[in-house]
């Protein structure tokens, strides 16, 4: 499996990893912590995906504080 960083900056200390296997499955982890995997479907994952471009996650992120660039 080739495991692809999920970044454009090459710089970032920290960020995730997804790979496919070809078989169907989808591969996440931390760059950091390699040995812990999450597993899930290709059809789970382009769900997850259909998801974040939906904007149905956004309330996850915390809005900047009034005032404050960014």
């Amino acid at each position: 499996m080739t495991w692809i960083p999920a970044t454009d900056d090459p710089t970032l200390p920290e960020y995730l990893e997804i790979a496919f296997d070809g078989n169907g499955n989808v591969y996440l982890r931390e760059n950091l912590h390699p040995e812990k995997v999450v597993v899930t479907t290709e059809r789970k994952w382009e769900a997850f995906v259909l998801g974040v471009k939906a904007g149905e996650f956004d309330h996850f992120v915390e809005e900047p504080a009034q005032g404050a660039e960014g």
